[in-house]
């Protein structure tokens, strides 16, 4: 059925008065938006545990809901996808790529491109010139073989395939990057250094195949024309960097953060520039986008007012909008076009080459530079990746009848196939050498602290935001514990990676100073605020302080920290707590962070510490390197390695001169020894309910002389200053709280208590609100009892003993088991007493 494009109604009068509405324009566009993110997104989950970017679920999609798929049934495709939809969906979709590549031009800052040295230059060109070179090759072989290819001028034709075949994802890459922990790598920061020269330099090889391309109909346009064409263009950006640079930089410059607020008018002023630029380019001869992307290039990196803008327009772009067009894409790929052992075997020669191209030349001049073979071959692969830019080129090619319906659907499926391929094969190929440092001291208890010898203490400290940063400073100055001493503290702030452009911003900016992430870029004055305290602190606490950021998944990031923490050879990792007390709310991060700690606690190559604060640090109580005030301390001991541990983290505080320690040590009543406390693996599915013991063989004991000896060397510890008390309690739930509620102590360290004493073992039964920081932590971190004091759970380092099970209480019995034991499923296998 033929339709008259000006015939079409925007909205329909509704079933009710007999209007269908797939026959109108908003509702029809409403139906295939919802159906394009519904099936992109199942897609995208199915792919997931293939760790495959977004685009490839969102070209697949488009595929299989056009021609190649669902589209053979016609009635289908004339309701959902008519004709006379397509430049509607079109349209709206090239907004959101108008967008996106403005984000580009955000993300690609040119500085790095400048210092990334001769290296990342020489491997990116060679990763332009040979498949631009190969793809060159392909063309004569295309125009000669498929039908209708020799109707296009032999110009633009070689060199859309040239651009087609050369091109470098760079957004794609990144987030290949990010998602197998390669940017910290020295194969993913030339990698991305790369790709960042290979995306500007494919734009230009783009704006020149624009400006070369015939006009509407096929029809030759003169030479003189395109020379006119890339006159224009180049002026064009010689206007923005002059001009509009500047003028942006004033904006940028009147929405810094010391004016407090981005006046919204200049935001939405920038907004209709990128418009503008679209159109300006386009009136030239030369693709919108182009346009977009420049305009991006030039507004001043790293400040408030780029972030900002982010913040405005990425999630509705990426979530929404930029489907749409790489499903639009699917939807004008034809698979059934390539038809018989001939079309098939194009197919097979453009991948071949493509590949062959990229990855031979980036290999060749990277051994060159002297890189190992697998790490040249790695680099090879990474710089293989299509995706976003790629599709862009084709269907800008397709756009301008470059390219017919059977090169296009090859071309397609070449850049699917090249972008699948890199995730498995580099993780097949390359492992990088996180390897195991054999340093010993992985707990307090391994250093030296004594006058005439100290080991340097080498904490990790992670925080979520700003809002722990009084805290971390307050704590890891309370363990400088004297002048003499020696602290080296790496401050390691999380940030979550999505598909976001900011989270790509930033990781591409944390790689402009090596390895790993060093905080040296700014994302507005709240980085600069965290980075700014932490070097003030470093200056005036004596104190080797140096910032790293960890951009990475939530489902993996445990496996930065752990890494960072084996690679800085730390001693102790502090996490903040997943819930932040404030003067009116309890923030709580959610159960995903929960999850983080989680999981650190279990696999963490060395101590670690769990804060939980309510407001330690904000008080005039502060540790800090020039503070008078005292600051109250009080430890929890029961016994065991974990508060043997935590025992030794506050001989370390009693011997700084403002911070007074108190050691209230718990034990049983005279008379209550006869009876044992019995533990019997627990069944309830819910394992976060129950807290975990160790499973491992200890001799009781051997353990209850180390903790003798640990109280004893922690009493003379700071010339007799700490102050000691024991305490005999029948309900240690009612006075452990009594001295968090007191407010008499800013912090109370407890150990996590994996090898439980009699006393904390007869806990076990009690419902667990937070079972990860074991029963005392998980009562005075409780937001329902009151507690004011700030907590500090520790647990210590001990490969032997890192097998936990959940378990709960039996009655109490007479009888006298020797130890736990442990089965092959890791839980505990019987019954067992605490004696």
């Amino acid at each position: 059925m033929t339709f008259n494009i000006t015939s079409i109604k925007t909205s329909s009068n509704g079933a009710w008065q007999g209007d269908n509405p797939l026959n109108f324009a908003f509702p029809l566009l409403i139906v295939q938006t919802t159906l394009i993110l519904v099936v992109s997104r199942f897609l995208a989950l199915l792919l997931k545990p293939l760790r495959q970017p977004k685009v490839i679920a969102e070209i697949v999609g488009g595929i299989l809901l056009g021609p190649s798929a669902f589209g053979r049934n016609k009635e289908y495709l004339t309701r959902t996808f008519p004709s006379w939809s397509t430049p509607i969906l079109e349209t709206v979709a090239s907004i959101g790529l108008l967008f996106f590549l403005f984000l580009v031009g955000l993300e690609l800052d040119l500085s790095s491109i400048r210092r990334s040295g001769k290296r990342a230059l020489g491997i990116a060109l060679a990763g332009i010139s040979l498949p631009f070179l190969s793809g060159i090759g392909v063309a004569f072989v295309l125009r000669k073989t498929v039908e209708g290819a020799d109707k296009v001028g032999y110009g633009q034709f070689l060199v859309f395939m040239g651009v087609a075949l050369s091109i470098t994802a760079f957004p794609v890459l990144a987030r290949i990057l990010a998602e197998l922990k390669l940017l910290t790598t020295q194969v993913g920061e030339i990698a991305m250094a790369a790709a960042a020269f290979n995306d500007v330099a494919a734009w230009i090889l783009l704006a020149l195949a624009v400006a070369l391309a015939d006009g509407a109909g096929g029809e030759h346009k003169s030479p003189l024309i395109s020379i006119w064409v890339l006159l224009s263009g180049a002026a064009f950006v010689i206007f923005m960097i002059v001009v509009i640079r500047p003028a942006m930089k004033w904006v940028a410059k009147r929405c810094s953060s010391e004016r407090y607020v981005v006046d919204e008018a200049y935001i939405c002023l920038t907004l209709a520039a990128v418009m503008v630029s679209g159109f300006i380019t386009d009136l030239i001869g030369i693709h919108s986008i182009f346009g977009a992307f420049v305009f991006g290039l030039i507004i001043p990196k790293g400040g408030e007012f780029a972030e900002r803008l982010i913040e405005r327009i990425e999630d509705f772009v990426s979530g929404l909008l930029l489907p749409l067009y790489f499903a639009s894409s699917g939807l004008k790929t034809d698979v059934t076009k390539i038809k018989g052992a001939k079309s098939w075997g194009l197919l097979v020669l453009v991948i071949t080459t493509a590949c062959a191209g990229k990855i031979l030349g980036t290999f060749a001049v990277a051994l060159m530079f002297m890189m190992p073979v697998r790490e040249s071959l790695t680099l090879g692969l990474l710089m293989n990746t299509k995706g976003l830019v790629e599709l862009i080129v084709l269907n800008i090619g397709k756009e301008k009848e470059v390219l017919n319906d059977e090169m296009f659907a090859i071309l397609v499926l070449m850049a699917l196939f090249t972008t699948f391929m890199t995730t498995p094969t580099v993780m097949t190929i390359y492992r990088p050498a996180h390897g195991v440092s054999m340093h010993p001291r992985r707990k307090l208890g391994d250093l030296a602290n004594t006058e005439e010898s100290k080991d340097e203490l080498r904490i990790l400290a992670c925080l979520h935001g700003l809002g722990n940063v009084p805290s971390i400073i307050s704590l890891v100055e309370s363990t400088r514990s004297t002048k003499n001493s020696f602290l080296k503290l790496f401050i390691m702030h999380l940030v979550e990676l999505t598909d976001r452009s900011s989270s790509i911003i930033m990781a591409q900016r944390a790689l402009k100073n090596g390895l790993p992430f060093r905080n040296r870029f700014r994302r507005g004055e709240w980085h600069e605020r965290i980075t700014g305290a932490f070097h003030t602190y470093g200056q005036l606490g004596r104190v080797t302080v140096r910032p790293i950021t960890a951009v990475s998944p939530l489902s993996t990031m445990d496996v930065d920290i752990c890494h960072a923490a084996e690679e800085k050879r730390v001693t102790m990792i502090i996490l903040p707590f997943h819930k932040q007390w404030t003067a009116e709310t309890v923030k709580n991060m959610g159960p995903v962070w929960r999850g983080v700690n989680q999981k650190v606690l279990k696999n963490a190559p060395c101590s670690v510490a769990v804060l939980v604060d309510r407001g330690f640090g904000n008080g005039p109580n502060s540790p800090g390197p020039d503070a008078s005030a005292a600051q109250r301390v009080c430890i929890v001991f029961f016994g065991g390695p974990d508060d043997r541990e935590a025992l030794e983290l506050g001989g370390r505080m009693a011997e700084h001169p403002i911070v007074k320690v108190n050691l209230v040590r718990f034990v049983e009543k005279e008379g209550s020894g006869s009876k044992g406390v019995a533990l019997r693996p627990s069944r309830s599915t819910r394992i976060e309910k129950n807290y975990s013991f160790s499973t491992a063989e200890i001799d009781r004991e051997k353990e209850k002389e180390l903790d003798e000896a640990a109280v004893a060397e922690f009493r003379n510890k700071g010339d007799g200053k700490p102050e000691y008390k024991e305490k005999a309690a029948n309900n240690i739930v009612e006075e452990v709280l009594r001295l968090g509620q007191s407010g008499a102590y800013d912090l109370i360290v407890v150990g996590k208590g994996r090898f439980p004493s009699r006393m904390v073992a007869g806990l076990a039964d009690r419902q667990a609100e937070h079972a990860e920081l074991g029963p005392i932590g998980d009562v005075l971190a409780s937001s329902r009892h009151g507690v004011v004091s700030s907590v500090l759970v520790v647990q210590q380092h001990d490969v032997a003993r890192m097998e936990e099970a959940s378990v709960k209480k039996l009655a109490h019995t007479d009888e006298k088991l020797e130890v736990i034991g442990s089965s092959r499923d890791g839980e505990i296998s019987k019954e067992i007493e605490i004696v």
